[in-house]
Parts: C-alpha cells; structure tokens; sequence
C-alpha cells in the first residue's frame, strides 16, 4: 500500500502545483521574450504609462492609509511590489525556480499566498495591456482611462482582481501571526541568495515585514476592497469618475 500512498501525494502535490505554472506561462506570453511588448516598443511605452498613471491615482487615492505610520508599509508594498511599474519578470522567473524549496518549507496557506500574488500580478498585466490597446491617443487623463476601463470590458474579472488583492493580504495577515513562519523565510536568505533567488526572497519578504508592521490589516484591507469595488461598478455604470490623479501621463 505504500508505494500507492506515496503516488497519490505525489500526483495531490503536483497538481496543486500546476495554477502557479499555468499562471507563469501565461505571463510569459504576456511579457516574455516573443511578446508584445517586446517586439512593439510603442507598444510597451504605452503600457508603461497605463502602469505610471494608474500607480499615481492608487498613491494619491490611499494617501491617507500612507499617512498613518502603522498603514504606511503595507501601502508602499501594494504600490511598489503589486502594482508597481517595474517589471517583475525577474520575479517570475525567481519564483518558478524557487517553487519546490518553498513547497517543502513553507506550510500551504503561505504557499498559497504566493499563488495568488501571481494570479493578482497575471490579471493586473492583462488589464494594463487591455487598457494600453483601447485608450485613445493622447496623454492619460480620467475621462480617457474611463472609456478605455469600460472597452476592455470583463467586469467580473475585474472584481477579481479586487478579491485576490484581498486574499493576498488576508494571507499574508496569517503569515505573519505565526513566528516560525518569518523565522524560516529569514533564515532561506542565504540560500535563497546564493541560488540566485534574492529578488524573490526580497518581495516576500517586503510583503511580511510591511503586514507584520501593521499588527492587523483588517481595517486596511477593508477599505482598499470598499474603493476600488467601488470605482469598478461607477466606472461600469458609465457615470463619471474624479480620479484625482494632479497631471496627466504621456
């Protein structure tokens, strides 16, 4: 019976695994090598813009969460490593060479976490590049980003995007009440370094110290999902929306 055992947790375990390889390959469609962006430079200008200007309307909409220093980290974290505009296929590519060290170190539902920080980082790539296709030409204001938010369509997508940013913090919220977690992240430094895994270990442990920080994220959470759900269904709606963003991007 045992060899039988062990098939059926090693089969449980490499299907659990196969949503993070799904959701690599589909970045590197997405940004890799043979994409788009590699190939259309005008292209990949205009995305980086859709990323600029959509990261100065999240700053100057949650500059009051980046005011309160118990708020302030986890703000920088959602800012610069979610939703930031550098690109992070270094990342991706740290995290599938790392996958099976944190699989056997790490318990699931940290695991997990990381899982659905890639599928957040999948949709939010899609969107900018739908978004950067349907936006008219010309600087990015609110009444252009509008328009092209309602043309690339998928709502519900959308509102899962809301959702998994909740779930990466919900995780990582868990993560952090439990000592020995950030105790082994800690000491993979090293060898996470010397495998040539830094940027990855870098972003969670960004992710661990800015929630760690804030001793709850409940309130933080909350209110994020409160106003881009809301920005989702106003847009949808077709009424208009001060996005309050001061100068327009190129």
């Amino acid at each position: 019976m045992r060899p039988v055992e062990y098939q059926s947790r090693a089969a449980l375990a490499a299907a659990s695994a196969r949503p993070m390889l799904d959701h690599l390959k589909q970045l590197e469609a997405l940004r890799g090598p043979q994409a788009r962006l590699r190939s259309d430079t005008a292209f990949a200008a205009r995305v980086l813009a859709v990323k600029r200007w959509q990261n100065a309307r999240l700053t100057h909409w949650y500059r009051d969460l980046a005011a309160q220093p118990r708020y302030a980290p986890a703000v920088a974290f959602f800012l610069d490593e979610l939703y930031g505009t550098q690109d992070s296929a270094l990342r991706d590519r740290d995290l599938i060479r790392m996958e099976p060290t944190m699989r056997r170190l790490l318990p699931d539902f940290a695991f997990q976490t990381v899982e659905s920080a890639l599928e957040l980082d999948l949709i939010s790539e899609e969107f900018d590049q739908a978004l950067a296709a349907c936006l008219a030409p010309g600087p990015i204001n609110g009444a252009r980003y509008a328009v092209a938010f309602r043309a690339a369509g998928q709502k519900e997508r959308r509102l899962k995007q809301v959702a998994l940013m909740g779930r990466v913090g919900e995780g990582l919220d868990v993560v952090v009440a439990k000592p020995f977690i950030f105790t082994t992240l800690k000491m993979l430094r090293g060898p996470a370094k010397l495998a040539g895994l830094g940027e990855m270990q870098r972003f969670l442990e960004a992710g661990f110290t800015a929630f760690r920080h804030m001793a709850g994220a409940e309130v933080f959470l909350s209110t994020i999902a409160e106003r881009e759900t809301a920005l989702i269904e106003t847009v949808f709606s077709g009424a208009s929306v001060d996005f309050e963003v001061a100068s327009p991007v190129l």
